[in-house]
């Protein structure tokens, strides 16, 4: 049986950060990825935002990886030549009645410790953006854009480079702990058209959507730390003509996202979304991801609080993405979950819960946390 020093799963843009850090430390690192490329999944269905860390809060794992990850994101691709577009963002209250819920975000804000931000006016929102309706606004300068495509192969070159591999439709089959607390590792088995057998030290388990799915197959976990998984699916609706914003535009949150907001992608090309829309499904392979068209009355509605010129028959289908949650519809968001050594009691395992959004934003400052973890807990 192969042995190696650590074995990362899944290649979205979580794991490959964190299998490049494992390779960088000097560890012997294979990271299985079962599809047939890397970020096919969630890291090819979101927003490519990069987020500031507003709205998280104070002393979660969201808001202090979020404010890092910001500035380590943007560090990065400046230093690695990958595209970003620091367009910044609005969060518009579109009523005075609405001024209450700006300030409570803006507090929260101030309290992570976001850079570069304030409330302006509605006559100064409205001269950066002479289409909004808006009472006020919060201004975030730091929050943009990222070629996440780009960021991924980055990420990947970085990993390879330092000598870490990457096996492709490589799914995990079981994994089963070696000795009590798994002080031998773990023996894995892969599936694929090249089956293997891998020994391990060092377990991470970043499989976004699945990773409650590929925890539930390590023998020797307690079932009772795996979470449930939920899953909220995210519509995008195209803009057909040129965007007349400059600026991401986001209302004030609703239950479960950001509210559907007003992306760019990086050629200024607006998107709207994603809306929240709670699948009744148990796994990951139920999903469902077209688009249903009727959604697109929900979105002029939304939009046009913020936006009353939307002409009718300009928003077009585009794209849905699920998130990773581990709380039902209605409860407080959750936080990303760290599941290691000192919850469950297996040494070398890390399973990583509920990364959904600010996943891409934060996916440096996750690896360097969790680097810091591992060496805490030897």
């Amino acid at each position: 049986m192969e042995q190696v020093d650590c074995v990362v799963i899944g290649a979205g843009v979580v794991g490959l950060a964190v299998a490049r850090e494992m390779a960088l430390q000097g560890r012997e690192t294979i990271l299985l990825e079962r599809e047939n490329a890397f970020g096919t999944i969630s890291s090819a269905r979101n927003s490519e935002v990069i987020h500031a860390g507003i709205y998280y809060p104070k002393g979660s794992l969201k808001a202090q990886l979020c404010v890092q990850g910001n500035r380590m994101l943007y560090e990065y691709c400046r230093t690695h030549q990958v595209a970003t577009q620091p367009y910044g963002k609005l969060i518009v209250a579109s009523d005075e009645t609405q001024i209450g819920d700006l300030q409570a975000i803006l507090y929260k804000a101030q309290n992570n410790q976001v850079p570069e931000i304030g409330i302006i006016s509605g006559e100064e929102a409205k001269r950066l953006e002479p289409q909004l309706r808006c009472s006020a606004a919060i201004l975030s300068a730091s929050t943009g854009i990222v070629d996440s495509h780009g960021y991924m192969l980055s990420l990947l070159g970085g990993f390879e480079d330092a000598g870490g591999m990457v096996a492709y439709q490589s799914p995990l089959i079981s994994a089963k702990a070696l000795g009590a607390k798994a002080e031998n590792g773990f023996a894995l088995e892969i599936g694929g058209a090249d089956e293997m057998q891998i020994q391990t030290q060092l377990l991470i388990n970043c499989a976004g959507l699945s990773a409650p799915a590929i925890a539930r197959k390590i023998e020797g976990l307690d079932a009772g730390q795996v979470p449930k998984a939920y899953f909220a699916k995210g519509n995008y609706f195209s803009l057909s003509g040129k965007s007349p914003f400059t600026h991401l535009i986001y209302p004030i949150p609703e239950p479960g996202g950001l509210g559907v907001h007003l992306t760019l992608d990086m050629g200024g090309q607006a998107k709207f979304g994603p809306d929240v829309e709670w699948l009744d499904i148990d796994s990951e392979n139920q999903i469902d991801y077209t688009v249903n068209p009727k959604r697109s009355e929900g979105f002029y509605e939304a939009v046009r609080r913020y936006w009353p010129g939307l002409k009718d028959g300009s928003l077009q289908p585009d794209y849905s993405g699920v998130r990773a949650k581990i709380v039902p519809p209605n409860a407080p968001a959750g936080d990303f979950c760290i599941n290691g050594p000192s919850e469950h009691g297996l040494q070398g395992l890390y399973n990583l819960y509920g990364f959904e959004s600010p996943g891409l934003t934060s996916s440096l400052s996750i690896a360097k946390h969790l680097e810091g973890l591992i060496k805490s807990s030897l």
